[in-house]
């Protein structure tokens, strides 16, 4: 008797956990969305405005068409066509800008009114060498790029300290190591790049022949360093090269964009 009752609650167990890897599996699998939605036009443009805005962070259009119900969805058409309705009605009516970056879309102040927003902020400019934005300008246009490389170009040294603050700030992180003696770490820029100096992808770099024209490369990318407390500021890039050592500092006299 106890060996039957035992074979029955084995095989009871068994169908209760096929039934929850089925239902997890179901679960797993996204559903197909069905355009289907009864919004109107301007009502999608409100909901998606007040995401962003929400959010907080960047969105991107995945995670936009996750507010909708799968069953009656607008889609991803009517959703791009929305946020590019909101991106001219923005520009046009207000000092705000719904701008489309690597990561996502964000609202933020827009150029014209930014030294006036800035007077908002106290906070000591942040300093850095022309070392480190040459560094952060050649990994940008010649990435994938070792050390030994940027040296190379730049005909000094690099200080590991530049090197660790770029990795420290998500400007650039190591995507691999080059197959030579050594195996140097390949570095190249991320999406926190990207996102920082407003750019939706590396295509929209500004074409830049001659890459040790740094002066030019800070005008073009409009290098501002926002002030970050726990990573060290320029004051402690130090060269390694006496060259460096002296070289001038650029000062940030604007903030970054405000992003609400």
């Amino acid at each position: 008797m106890s060996e039957t009752t035992t074979t029955e609650d084995t095989a009871a167990k068994n169908t209760v956990a096929e039934n929850a890897n089925d239902a997890n599996e179901t679960l797993d699998k996204p559903k197909k969305i069905i355009i289907n939605s009864d919004l109107s036009d301007k009502q999608l443009m409100r909901i998606l405005e007040a995401a962003i805005f929400a959010a907080g962070q960047t969105l991107n259009i995945d995670r936009l068409m996750d507010l909708f119900p799968y069953d009656k969805h607008p889609g991803k058409d009517a959703i791009r066509e929305a946020l590019t309705t909101l991106q001219e009605q923005y520009l046009e009516h207000t000092s705000l800008e719904l701008k489309e970056v690597s990561s996502g879309f964000r609202f933020q102040v827009r150029d014209d009114y930014s030294s006036w927003v800035a007077k908002l902020f106290e906070e000591r400019p942040a300093r850095y060498s022309r070392a480190t934005l040459e560094t952060l300008s050649l990994i940008a246009y010649r990435q994938p790029i070792t050390r030994a490389e940027i040296e190379e170009v730049r005909g000094v040294s690099v200080s590991s300290q530049i090197i660790k603050t770029m990795i420290e700030r998500d400007w650039i992180r190591v995507i691999g190591h080059r197959d030579v003696p050594g195996k140097p770490a390949l570095y190249a820029t991320t999406k926190g790049f990207l996102d920082y100096f407003n750019l939706k992808s590396l295509t929209e770099l500004p074409a830049l022949a001659d890459l040790r024209d740094i002066d030019a490369i800070n005008a073009e990318l409009d290098l501002q360093v926002p002030t970050v407390p726990s990573v060290p500021t320029a004051d402690s890039d130090e060269e390694t090269d006496s060259v460096d050592s002296a070289s001038e500092e650029i000062t940030e006299n604007e903030i970054p964009e405000v992003i609400h």
